[in-house]
């Protein structure tokens, strides 16, 4: 059962992206957690239409930027420029001024302008010539990287990294959805037609009531039991910080209300663990070497953990 207003924004997402249920479902999730997503996946499996889609869905102003070597920073958060008639400068803003922006290839562009997006994903403003402007809400980025190319490119550092929420993937759509994709697209495509289903006064009103769902300090406990484990693993350099133990019980939170409750369960930390601790542990030379993913230390991890099964009694 899900929440009423986030199933029809599930489904008008649904009208375009198909078998995507579970990109769309994390996508909602990180929007109501005010967090950011980082989306790795090959070119051509439709990241833009997903983020696309979503603005649309909640009425938001939707902006792209493609990150290349040359972007400057004042390419994004924008420059002020000199009016003569009226003898001042004036500020136009950059393409971060936006609601929900998608960060094309991030790791193509230089550290001085991925640290310009940063910026504002982390303090939810900007500064421009001494002057901080505040970005309005909601604010959400999904940026993107290939994981095939990384000649040229400038990998995000962990400091980076854990900005994020949550990091997934797309992954190809199976011979069936991909056939419905080419009916729904022979004519005209569907995007354009996409309407809003809520405003964006009523997203707010969520993110705000989101942060009222219930997590017993069983759960909690659980959280920490589970991040404290990724900084002992054998095969784990360093383990996840305490900004992913929030991260996570923000997450957790979000995909409760999601799912029409009020309050989380262990099974939301069993999911959700993956999607926001595995871009923020780094795994010893070993184990990279026998061809270890931080996604499989993070399932063991979790496969090995007791989960909590009553509530703490105060």
């Amino acid at each position: 059962m899900y929440h009423p207003k986030l199933e029809i924004i599930l489904q008008n997402i649904e009208r375009v992206m198909i078998g995507k249920r579970n990109v769309a479902e994390l996508s909602v999730v990180a929007l109501l957690a005010q967090g950011h997503i980082l989306l790795e996946d090959v070119p051509g499996v439709g990241k833009t239409m997903m983020v696309r889609a979503l603005a649309k869905s909640v009425g938001a102003n939707f902006t792209r930027i493609q990150f290349t070597p040359d972007l400057l920073p004042s390419d994004v958060i924008g420059v002020s420029i000199y009016n003569p008639k009226e003898m001042e400068f004036q500020f136009r803003g950059g393409p971060i001024m936006g609601n929900i922006i998608l960060a094309d290839e991030i790791n193509r562009t230089s550290p001085k302008t991925q640290s310009a997006l940063l910026e504002g994903m982390e303090e939810g403003s900007v500064t421009v010539d001494g002057v901080t402007r505040v970005l309005e809400k909601p604010f959400f980025v999904m940026a993107t990287q290939n994981p095939i190319e990384y000649e040229g490119t400038y990998p995000l550092p962990e400091a980076q990294l854990d900005r994020f929420l949550l990091k997934m993937k797309m992954g190809y759509p199976t011979a069936e959805e991909e056939m419905e994709v080419l009916n729904r697209l022979q004519h005209a495509p569907p995007i354009d037609e996409l309407q809003p289903v809520i405003s964006l006064e009523e997203l707010k009103q969520l993110q705000r009531e989101v942060r009222e769902i219930v997590v017993d300090d069983t759960i909690k406990s659980y959280i920490v039991d589970l991040a404290g484990k990724t900084r002992s693993h054998a095969n784990v350099y360093l383990g996840a910080s305490p900004r992913g133990s929030i991260a996570l019980m923000k997450a957790c939170q979000a995909y409760a209300m999601l799912h029409g409750r009020d309050y989380v369960v262990p099974d939301d930390v069993q999911f959700l663990a993956s999607y926001i601790f595995s871009h923020r542990i780094i795994l010893k030379s070993e184990a990279k070497y026998e061809g270890i993913q931080p996604e499989d230390v993070i399932e063991r991890i979790v496969a090995r953990t007791r989960v909590p099964v009553q509530r703490l009694v105060k």
